[in-house]
């Protein structure tokens, strides 16, 4: 359910390759993988400038599609429920120095198909309209604060995410993060820690982990890996 990588920080390279005589940087490609014990989520998606580059402020594109598998109960007999979503979102961001705030709008989807034990089945799609905001900025010089919030007519949806994080040596950014999530009979809160702006394979990296709680289960462990290639 969550849009683990909402917002991927795009840094200011656009500048660089502009005065170089190459073509700024107009797209980010980004995916996810969030696990737990009875939950696994895989998502990808990008976000383009549309017109000009991602350096200035403008127009954007968002497209995300991802998919997940969980567990109907704890105990056995258990069943299983493959999940498939999309969003398709256009918005305007604003940039200023090394920080930007997005405002986006557009549909949001998603199928479901539940197995019980025993060999019932029961399948359902659902269309829906969503608003989301992201949020990079650099209050201060060796600090970052990455926000991201949604809500959808899916369900009566709510997701925010917050994650405030202090410069390492090595360049990263280490700090607490928090997040909340809300549908129609179900809720889920997570508290955790995560380390941002890791860089390999000419790729940007973010971990992080932590605890969670939802609905009526009792607190257990969840991990995300996050990454982004800007191009």
């Amino acid at each position: 359910m969550a849009l683990a990588a909402a917002a991927p920080r795009v840094a200011l390279a656009d500048e660089d390759e502009t005065e170089s005589g190459r073509a700024a940087l107009s797209q980010v490609i980004f995916g996810s993988m969030e696990a737990g014990p009875t939950k696994t989520f895989l998502s990808v998606g990008m976000k383009r400038a549309l017109g000009g580059g991602l350096a200035g402020s403008g127009f954007r594109l968002f497209l995300k599609a991802g998919g997940s598998q969980e567990q109907t109960r704890r105990q056995p007999p258990r069943g299983t429920i493959y999940k498939a979503e999309s969003q398709a979102l256009i918005g305007y961001e604003w940039r200023l120095g090394d920080s930007f705030l997005a405002l986006y709008a557009g549909s949001d989807f998603q199928s479901e198909q539940r197995l019980e034990p025993f060999g019932t089945s029961f399948a359902e799609a659902r269309y829906g309209a969503r608003l989301q905001a992201d949020l990079w900025s650099t209050p201060m010089p060796g600090m970052m604060l990455q926000a991201s919030a949604y809500a959808s007519t899916l369900n009566g949806r709510l997701w925010g995410r917050a994650a405030p994080g202090w410069q390492m040596p090595l360049g990263f950014y280490a700090g607490p993060e928090f997040e909340a999530y809300r549908e129609r009979g179900y809720r889920k809160l997570r508290l955790g820690l995560h380390l941002t702006g890791l860089r390999l394979l000419g790729l940007e990296w973010r971990l992080s982990g932590g605890w969670q709680r939802t609905g009526a289960r009792r607190s257990e462990a969840y991990a995300t890996l996050g990454l982004h290639w800007l191009r």
